[in-house]
């Protein structure tokens, strides 16, 4: 097991949530390195937590420990896990969907529901409403530390008795693909969808081609554009769409130097739907 353990949560970092995390991961050991992978996530949203830990999982090294808190629930009778992936990473997180994208993608070996009463925080057993701090941070540093096993962490579950939010499939025929739009690149607006590249490549789909795009909200047309499906963005011109390969090489739809959500309204989750063909000759 490495020594990393990495961060993330709702809490942002206009108080002392995420530092009180920190100090109690330091407090438990000060060998190991304490990381952030967000603290924006949108308070409440477990789908965007999910997504980000697939995001971000796989880039680090094997035995790093993730915190993950979006934590709705806290204090109810919704169980503490624990999991180890199929590619050697650890998650502590509410089982509340949190693990969705990572079971699904990448496959969960093991899951043990941590023990909040024996594993937690020394003196902290009156607090019901930040396990961030005194389960998830404390046992995460303590995995990441060496100092605890983590079978010794409570008892193992089945893996598919976890809580998972629904992960739509691509459909794909001769001529097309439908997915849906995942996620937002946040800070550009760019939308991630769930299409591998894969996809269009059996479409026989290359860069340069021109891309028929719909766009559907619950199954109500909201957008539809013939774009040019480019390398990068410095491919087309500023303010102009296109569908690019992003860096989980999935399909995403952008504008040069602006926001494609924003700009025509377009969100993100199950209730959006996309289908990419290419377009016709002229």
């Amino acid at each position: 097991m490495g020594n990393y353990l990495v961060l993330q949560s709702d809490f942002g970092l206009s108080d002392g949530a995420v530092s009180a995390m920190y100090g109690v991961a330091y407090t438990v050991s000060d060998d190991i390195r304490v990381e952030n992978l967000t603290h924006d996530i949108p308070p409440y949203d477990i789908w965007v937590a999910s997504y980000r830990l697939y995001q971000t999982v796989k880039y680090w090294p094997k035995g790093t420990v993730f915190v993950s808190v979006v934590d709705p629930g806290v204090g109810s009778d919704r169980r503490s896990i624990a999991c180890l992936t199929y590619s050697g990473h650890y998650i502590i997180t509410p089982d509340n969907g949190s693990l969705s994208h990572i079971k699904h993608y990448e496959g969960i070996k093991k899951v043990i529901e941590i023990d909040e009463v024996k594993s937690r925080l020394p003196h902290s057993e009156e607090s019901h409403t930040f396990h961030g701090r005194d389960v998830y941070a404390y046992n995460g540093a303590r995995l990441a530390a060496n100092k605890i096993a983590f079978e010794r962490l409570g008892q193992a579950i089945n893996v598919d008795s976890i809580e998972a939010l629904e992960i739509r499939e691509v459909t794909k025929n001769e001529d097309s693909v439908t997915g849906s739009i995942d996620i937002l690149d946040i800070r550009f607006g760019s939308l991630w969808t769930n299409i591998p590249l894969a996809f269009l490549k059996s479409l026989e789909i290359v860069h340069g081609n021109n891309l028929v795009v719909t766009i559907y909200h619950q199954d109500k047309k909201v957008y539809q554009n013939i774009i040019k499906f480019a390398r990068s963005f410095a491919d087309v011109n500023v303010g102009e769409p296109l569908v690019y390969v992003n860096s989980l090489v999935n399909i995403g739809v952008a504008v040069n130097q602006d926001s494609f959500s924003d700009l025509y309204h377009i969100g993100t989750g199950n209730d959006w739907t996309i289908h990419l063909s290419k377009a016709p000759s002229i």
